[in-house]
């Protein structure tokens, strides 16, 4: 399964661009959004990629970061919402500015999707209320750190009261400092 490519760009066209890597060409379906920020052509470009396999399709949709590409899957997991749809959904804007429509409520925010009318719009909204606050969250540094010394068989009171005494921000600093007071 491809999930991200790193190549040069030999062709722009409206709705995708084809990258050349180790002298293959792959045709990437890119947002509209993303199109305008591209790099101009023979520059290299890395995308994440959402590889769509249906019985006599393969298609690549790529994203210039992977908070788009989670979008992207997120909205593919939307009963009747296919992956045009989903492009064209995350077309409409930033990432955070369409959750934040979403999260209003606002059915407006699809106006202008083929295949998208109210009652389908409202669906989505529904389905994805939920998923989009939690969508792009990452662990906290402390919440990797003590998930980490949980694993090592440290309870999760003992895990958290050794990261207290700890003042670093990377998780692995974070780890090691926990486990010398937990030594102690």
């Amino acid at each position: 399964m491809i999930s991200y490519i790193n190549g040069r760009i030999i062709l722009k066209k409206d709705k995708f661009i084809i990258l050349e890597v180790n002298n293959i060409g792959y045709k990437v379906f890119l947002s509209r959004q993303s199109m305008i920020t591209l790099p101009e052509i023979g520059e290299n470009l890395k995308v994440f990629i959402y590889q769509n396999v249906k019985e006599e399709v393969l298609d690549l949709y790529g994203f210039l970061n992977y908070e788009g590409l989670e979008f992207f899957e997120t909205l593919m997991e939307i009963r009747g919402v296919g992956p045009k749809s989903a492009l064209d959904i995350s077309a409409l804007g930033s990432l955070e500015k369409i959750k934040d429509r979403i999260l209003k409520q606002d059915e407006k925010v699809f106006e202008g999707i083929p295949g998208i009318g109210s009652k389908k719009a409202m669906t989505i909204i529904l389905e994805l209320t939920g998923k989009l606050k939690m969508l792009g969250q990452k662990k906290s540094s402390s919440d990797e750190a003590e998930s980490a010394l949980i694993s090592l068989g440290f309870s999760k009171q003992q895990a958290k009261d050794a990261l207290s005494h700890v003042s670093n921000k990377d998780p692995e600093e974070r780890i090691k400092q926990a486990l010398k007071h937990l030594g102690k």
